[in-house]
Protein backbone atom coordinates (compact mmCIF):
# COMPACT_ATOMS: atom_id res chain seq x y z
CA UNK A 1 0.00 0.00 0.00
CA UNK A 2 1.82 3.35 -0.82
CA UNK A 3 2.35 5.62 1.89
CA UNK A 4 1.05 9.50 1.43
CA UNK A 5 3.88 12.07 2.23
CA UNK A 6 1.40 14.72 4.20
CA UNK A 7 1.98 15.46 8.09
CA UNK A 8 -1.19 14.60 10.36
CA UNK A 9 -1.37 16.37 13.48
CA UNK A 10 2.59 16.74 13.35
CA UNK A 11 3.41 13.23 12.38
CA UNK A 12 4.02 12.51 8.94
CA UNK A 13 2.87 9.40 7.12
CA UNK A 14 5.55 7.01 7.53
CA UNK A 15 6.10 7.68 11.13
CA UNK A 16 2.35 6.89 11.56
CA UNK A 17 3.38 3.66 9.47
CA UNK A 18 6.24 2.58 12.11
CA UNK A 19 3.64 3.39 14.98
CA UNK A 20 0.75 1.37 13.45
CA UNK A 21 3.13 -1.80 12.98
CA UNK A 22 4.67 -1.40 16.35
CA UNK A 23 1.22 -1.41 18.08
CA UNK A 24 0.38 -4.73 15.59
CA UNK A 25 3.60 -6.20 16.83
CA UNK A 26 3.08 -5.79 20.32
CA UNK A 27 -0.45 -6.87 19.68
CA UNK A 28 0.92 -10.07 18.43
CA UNK A 29 2.53 -10.70 21.05
CA UNK A 30 0.50 -10.21 23.16
CA UNK A 31 -1.97 -12.80 21.56
CA UNK A 32 0.09 -15.23 20.44
CA UNK A 33 1.39 -15.41 24.13
CA UNK A 34 -2.12 -15.62 25.59
CA UNK A 35 -2.96 -19.56 25.65
CA UNK A 36 -6.97 -18.84 25.95
CA UNK A 37 -6.94 -16.59 22.65
CA UNK A 38 -6.52 -18.09 19.17
CA UNK A 39 -4.29 -16.26 17.42
CA UNK A 40 -6.01 -14.88 14.04
CA UNK A 41 -5.64 -11.52 12.68
CA UNK A 42 -8.57 -10.83 13.45
CA UNK A 43 -7.46 -10.66 17.39
CA UNK A 44 -4.35 -9.27 16.92
CA UNK A 45 -6.23 -6.19 14.88
CA UNK A 46 -8.50 -6.14 17.76
CA UNK A 47 -5.52 -5.88 20.25
CA UNK A 48 -4.23 -3.32 18.46
CA UNK A 49 -7.12 -0.92 18.03
CA UNK A 50 -6.21 -1.40 13.88
CA UNK A 51 -8.65 -2.43 10.86
CA UNK A 52 -6.87 -5.02 8.73
CA UNK A 53 -6.19 -2.16 6.15
CA UNK A 54 -3.48 -1.43 8.42
CA UNK A 55 -2.50 -4.66 9.09
CA UNK A 56 -1.56 -5.47 5.51
CA UNK A 57 0.05 -1.95 5.64
CA UNK A 58 3.06 -3.55 7.41
CA UNK A 59 2.49 -7.57 6.87
CA UNK A 60 1.55 -10.04 4.05
CA UNK A 61 -0.30 -11.62 6.43
CA UNK A 62 -0.62 -13.91 10.02
CA UNK A 63 2.90 -15.85 9.46
CA UNK A 64 4.80 -12.35 8.26
CA UNK A 65 3.65 -11.37 11.71
CA UNK A 66 4.81 -13.81 13.77
CA UNK A 67 7.91 -14.16 11.84
CA UNK A 68 8.54 -10.58 12.66
CA UNK A 69 7.38 -11.10 16.43
CA UNK A 70 9.85 -13.91 16.57
CA UNK A 71 12.86 -11.95 14.77
CA UNK A 72 12.56 -8.88 17.35
CA UNK A 73 12.69 -10.84 20.36
CA UNK A 74 15.47 -12.96 19.06
CA UNK A 75 17.54 -9.15 18.20
CA UNK A 76 16.26 -8.08 21.85
CA UNK A 77 18.38 -11.29 23.10
CA UNK A 78 21.15 -11.12 20.98
CA UNK A 79 21.87 -7.11 21.94
CA UNK A 80 20.99 -7.37 25.58
CA UNK A 81 23.54 -10.37 25.99
CA UNK A 82 25.85 -8.82 24.04
CA UNK A 83 25.71 -5.67 26.06
CA UNK A 84 25.59 -7.26 29.31
CA UNK A 85 28.77 -9.40 28.49
CA UNK A 86 30.46 -5.95 27.23
CA UNK A 87 30.04 -4.49 30.69
CA UNK A 88 31.33 -7.24 32.65
CA UNK A 89 35.03 -6.75 31.69
CA UNK A 90 37.44 -9.28 30.25
CA UNK A 91 37.01 -12.01 32.80
CA UNK A 92 35.63 -14.82 30.96
CA UNK A 93 33.19 -16.13 33.44
CA UNK A 94 31.61 -13.03 34.49
CA UNK A 95 31.18 -12.06 30.73
CA UNK A 96 29.43 -15.72 30.22
CA UNK A 97 27.39 -15.05 33.96
CA UNK A 98 26.18 -11.32 32.87
CA UNK A 99 25.27 -12.46 29.83
CA UNK A 100 23.09 -15.28 30.75
CA UNK A 101 21.60 -13.32 33.55
CA UNK A 102 20.91 -10.65 31.24
CA UNK A 103 19.10 -13.65 28.79
CA UNK A 104 17.22 -14.29 32.10
CA UNK A 105 16.26 -11.35 32.96
CA UNK A 106 14.49 -10.54 30.16
CA UNK A 107 12.67 -13.58 30.28
CA UNK A 108 11.21 -12.69 33.35
CA UNK A 109 10.75 -9.22 33.21
CA UNK A 110 8.15 -10.46 30.13
CA UNK A 111 7.91 -14.22 29.95
CA UNK A 112 6.06 -14.16 26.95
CA UNK A 113 8.84 -13.53 24.75
CA UNK A 114 10.55 -16.65 25.91
CA UNK A 115 7.32 -18.36 25.06
CA UNK A 116 6.69 -17.37 22.03
CA UNK A 117 9.80 -17.55 20.28
CA UNK A 118 10.80 -21.11 21.92
CA UNK A 119 7.81 -22.83 22.62
CA UNK A 120 4.55 -21.38 21.11
CA UNK A 121 6.83 -21.25 17.27
CA UNK A 122 6.68 -24.98 17.32
CA UNK A 123 3.31 -25.33 16.75
CA UNK A 124 3.26 -23.43 13.75
CA UNK A 125 4.89 -25.26 10.67
CA UNK A 126 6.25 -22.61 8.09
CA UNK A 127 7.87 -21.14 11.57
CA UNK A 128 9.70 -23.69 12.65
CA UNK A 129 12.50 -23.27 9.89
CA UNK A 130 12.63 -19.75 10.97
CA UNK A 131 12.72 -21.15 14.63
CA UNK A 132 15.62 -23.40 13.47
CA UNK A 133 17.40 -20.23 11.82
CA UNK A 134 17.47 -17.68 14.64
CA UNK A 135 18.67 -20.71 16.97
CA UNK A 136 21.32 -21.86 14.60
CA UNK A 137 21.99 -17.90 14.45
CA UNK A 138 22.73 -17.20 18.09
CA UNK A 139 24.45 -20.55 18.51
CA UNK A 140 26.90 -18.92 15.56
CA UNK A 141 27.31 -15.70 18.06
CA UNK A 142 27.83 -18.05 20.96
CA UNK A 143 30.77 -19.46 18.59
CA UNK A 144 31.90 -16.21 17.97
CA UNK A 145 31.90 -14.77 21.86
CA UNK A 146 33.69 -17.76 22.85
CA UNK A 147 36.48 -17.59 20.46
CA UNK A 148 36.49 -13.53 21.56
CA UNK A 149 36.75 -14.35 25.75
CA UNK A 150 38.95 -17.94 25.76
CA UNK A 151 40.94 -17.55 22.29
CA UNK A 152 41.23 -19.05 19.14
CA UNK A 153 41.18 -22.63 18.22
CA UNK A 154 44.15 -24.03 19.92
CA UNK A 155 45.97 -21.27 21.77
CA UNK A 156 45.90 -21.10 25.32
CA UNK A 157 43.93 -19.20 27.23
CA UNK A 158 43.70 -17.73 30.91
CA UNK A 159 40.44 -18.56 33.21
CA UNK A 160 39.89 -16.90 36.20
CA UNK A 161 40.00 -13.78 37.93
CA UNK A 162 43.39 -11.62 38.21
CA UNK A 163 45.29 -13.26 40.92
CA UNK A 164 43.30 -16.47 41.13
CA UNK A 165 43.59 -17.23 37.41
CA UNK A 166 45.11 -19.93 35.17
CA UNK A 167 45.84 -20.82 32.07
CA UNK A 168 45.20 -24.07 29.63
CA UNK A 169 46.83 -25.31 27.49
CA UNK A 170 43.99 -26.20 24.86
CA UNK A 171 43.96 -28.77 22.11
CA UNK A 172 43.72 -27.91 18.77
CA UNK A 173 40.31 -27.17 18.31
CA UNK A 174 38.62 -26.79 14.57
CA UNK A 175 35.98 -23.38 14.07
CA UNK A 176 33.40 -26.35 12.91
CA UNK A 177 33.54 -27.49 16.99
CA UNK A 178 33.21 -24.23 17.93
CA UNK A 179 29.80 -24.02 16.25
CA UNK A 180 28.87 -27.52 17.09
CA UNK A 181 29.70 -26.16 20.98
CA UNK A 182 27.19 -23.44 20.39
CA UNK A 183 24.16 -25.61 18.76
CA UNK A 184 24.64 -27.42 21.96
CA UNK A 185 24.60 -24.90 24.59
CA UNK A 186 21.66 -23.01 22.34
CA UNK A 187 19.69 -25.97 21.30
CA UNK A 188 20.12 -27.14 25.21
CA UNK A 189 19.67 -23.39 26.76
CA UNK A 190 16.10 -23.71 24.18
CA UNK A 191 15.39 -27.19 25.85
CA UNK A 192 16.08 -25.70 29.42
CA UNK A 193 13.63 -22.50 29.27
CA UNK A 194 11.29 -24.36 27.86
CA UNK A 195 10.81 -26.84 30.62
CA UNK A 196 11.13 -23.92 33.10
CA UNK A 197 8.74 -22.37 31.23
CA UNK A 198 6.32 -24.94 31.34
CA UNK A 199 6.89 -25.20 35.04
CA UNK A 200 8.30 -29.20 35.14
CA UNK A 201 11.80 -27.81 36.64
CA UNK A 202 11.67 -25.95 39.54
CA UNK A 203 14.99 -24.07 39.85
CA UNK A 204 16.13 -20.46 40.50
CA UNK A 205 17.44 -18.14 38.25
CA UNK A 206 20.49 -18.02 40.28
CA UNK A 207 20.46 -22.25 39.14
CA UNK A 208 19.60 -21.77 35.88
CA UNK A 209 22.76 -19.04 35.88
CA UNK A 210 25.02 -20.53 36.98
CA UNK A 211 24.20 -23.89 35.53
CA UNK A 212 24.57 -22.52 32.11
CA UNK A 213 27.57 -20.64 32.34
CA UNK A 214 29.54 -23.86 33.39
CA UNK A 215 28.08 -25.47 30.42
CA UNK A 216 29.43 -23.16 28.19
CA UNK A 217 32.77 -22.68 29.46
CA UNK A 218 32.55 -26.66 29.64
CA UNK A 219 31.98 -27.17 26.12
CA UNK A 220 34.79 -24.69 25.03
CA UNK A 221 37.05 -25.59 28.02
Amino acid sequence: MAVRSGIYRGVSAADRVVRRRTRLLAAGLTVWADPLTRTTMTAVCAEAGLSERYFYESFTGLEALLEAVMDTIAAEIEETSHAAAEAAGDDPMARVRASVRAFMDLLLDDPRKGRVAIVESLAVPKLRQRRTELLRHLAHQSAIESRKVLGAPGRSRVLGAPGRSRVLGAPARSRNEDEIGGMLFIGGMAELITAWLDGTLEASTDEIVEAASRALLGIYG
